[in-house]
């Protein structure tokens, strides 16, 4: 088991490592009313994503739907994705499951991002 992580913040809001072990790890996402995280894919990392609370707006491959509570997706390893907050006024709140051979922060290509973090 790996160490617990605390709370990371970011611009679009923050997330916790719940539970972590060899080829996967949990998070608790929250996303600030109105945000967007980077459209991306990870090369090595699967990712279920659960929504707790508030409505999750998804890209999921060639797809885009909306999920509410108690909703999910699967996002297999290699597609394209996006999660946003589309409420203006609540936040979002979801369980994130990754499962892979390498779970790293660093194992994300963007594609497009509204904070500027996409490399040329």
């Amino acid at each position: 088991r790996r160490q617990r992580q605390m709370c990371i913040r970011d611009r679009w809001g923050s997330y916790d490592s719940v539970d972590s072990g060899d080829r996967y790890q949990v998070k608790r996402i929250t996303v600030n009313p109105g945000a967007k995280l980077s459209l991306q894919k990870h090369y090595h990392r699967s990712e279920h994503w659960v929504v707790v609370s508030g409505q999750a707006k998804v890209t999921n491959g060639e797809k885009t739907f909306v999920l509410s509570e108690n909703e999910s997706t699967y996002i297999p390893i290699g597609t394209i994705h996006s999660l946003e907050n589309p409420d203006k006024d609540k936040p979002l709140e979801l369980i994130e499951v990754q499962s892979g051979d390498y779970l790293g922060e660093d194992d994300i290509v963007r594609y497009e991002d509204i904070y500027g973090r996409v490399e040329q």
